[in-house]
């Protein structure tokens, strides 16, 4: 199986390692680009549309055909519009704990009022037009699912300043909505980096815009790429599977 795995907020490619030693150890082939904007020392300002032509530009710069297209949190928007445009290189199309966006909407319409409200103000208060969820709020939402000193290491060692725009950005998902494409979608039990609830948290509100899909679910929270990464790889073979 090939699989192109695209990272969620805050995040860069190298957080999918430990899930990738997994995954080729099960002979599978992954690849995990840096979204644009996303790291240390990189330019902010992007949008979303230009996030997405850098994913556009890696899959033709690596000649990638037959691929699972997974996308984790952030991500799930992002790969929404990817499909779009490559529909016929994706095999399917997984999402991760994902936003899954409907037509016309954006990112922050799905977070719940007292996360706008801090991104924006954090966006405001940068000189880039960025933000980054606090270390009290990671502990306690993201990384509940391990020790405070491993949570910590990630944080400190994984996470970096991520561009508000693409969160801004209204989306036109009417082709998305149209397509064929098998998907599926991965949930963890103790995610609630989403606020728990029918019309906040991921689930059942993500997957079931997605009509007919694969439900896989696993125990772990938001960053079970650094906290499970072992049983993340094996649901993601699961999902992706034919």
């Amino acid at each position: 199986m090939k699989i192109l795995l695209i990272h969620g907020a805050w995040h860069t490619g190298e957080g999918w390692k430990y899930v990738q030693k997994h995954l080729s150890e099960q002979g599978h082939q992954s690849w995990a680009p840096t979204l644009k904007g996303n790291g240390n020392g990189v330019a902010k300002n992007y949008n979303h549309k230009q996030t997405v032509d850098g994913v556009i530009e890696f899959i033709e710069q690596n000649n990638l055909n037959d691929f699972v297209l997974l996308g984790h949190s952030y991500g799930g928007c992002i790969i929404q519009k990817v499909l779009e445009r490559v529909p016929e290189k994706v095999r399917r199309i997984v999402f991760w704990n994902a936003f899954v966006l409907l037509d016309g909407q954006c990112l922050l319409d799905e977070n719940p009022p007292h996360y706008v409200q801090l991104v924006e103000g954090q966006a405001k208060e940068s000189n880039d037009d960025t933000c980054k969820i606090p270390w009290f709020i990671a502990r306690e939402a993201f990384f509940n699912d391990c020790s405070f000193e491993d949570a910590k290491k990630y944080y400190d060692n994984y996470w970096s300043s991520q561009p508000l725009q693409p969160f801004r950005d209204k989306l036109d998902l009417k082709k998305f909505y149209s397509l064929q494409t098998p998907k599926s979608y991965i949930n963890c039990r103790e995610d609630i980096a989403l606020p728990p609830g029918p019309e906040t948290g991921w689930c059942p509100r993500m997957y079931n815009r997605l009509s007919l899909y694969r439900l896989v679910q696993m125990d772990g929270g938001h960053e079970s790429l650094f906290t499970n990464p072992k049983i993340l790889a094996q649901k993601i073979i699961e999902a992706g599977r034919d």
